[in-house]
């Protein structure tokens, strides 16, 4: 009985063609590198961008003040900025989780989200944490899918 090698060696390198050609391996980019920095503010993979925590400081660089409602709003603000340069849109966000320092912030923290966020709200997770660089009360980090 003869095998049809021929056969098979096509559908080997049509197999090896599609994973090798599937969204998901063909765009992984980072977004927002800076070399002094050991991570990107986010990073595509096929049509899911990873935006690394984000607590929105001021322009320059630092976490401003206490006040849990201007860190939320920059922290936000931030989010958006790497998702536009990635491409996305603040619709395409699937998942946000958030982390402050003081449960007691999560009212305040809520009043600003609901406003910045776009329905339909993404699912959420909120943890309070023993504290966060920079002396920041919040960091959000997300994930978006391009539909």
């Amino acid at each position: 009985m003869k095998k049809n090698y021929l056969n098979r060696g096509f559908w080997v390198v049509g197999l090896l063609t599609l994973c090798t050609s599937g969204s998901a391996f063909a765009q992984h980019q980072a977004v927002g590198f800076t070399k002094n920095m050991p991570f990107s503010e986010g990073y595509i993979a096929g049509n899911t961008l990873y935006v690394a925590g984000q607590q929105g400081p001021d322009s320059h660089g630092k976490v401003t003040g206490t006040d849990i409602t201007l860190q939320t709003t920059n922290a936000i603000a931030a989010i958006e900025k790497v998702v536009k340069e990635a491409g996305f849109q603040m619709t395409d966000i699937v998942s946000v989780t958030v982390y402050v320092t003081d449960l007691a912030d999560v009212p305040k923290m809520n009043e600003v989200y609901k406003k910045l966020m776009p329905d339909p709200k993404p699912a959420r997770a909120t943890v309070q944490v023993a504290g966060l660089i920079g002396g920041a009360r919040i960091e959000i980090s997300s994930i978006a899918v391009k539909h």
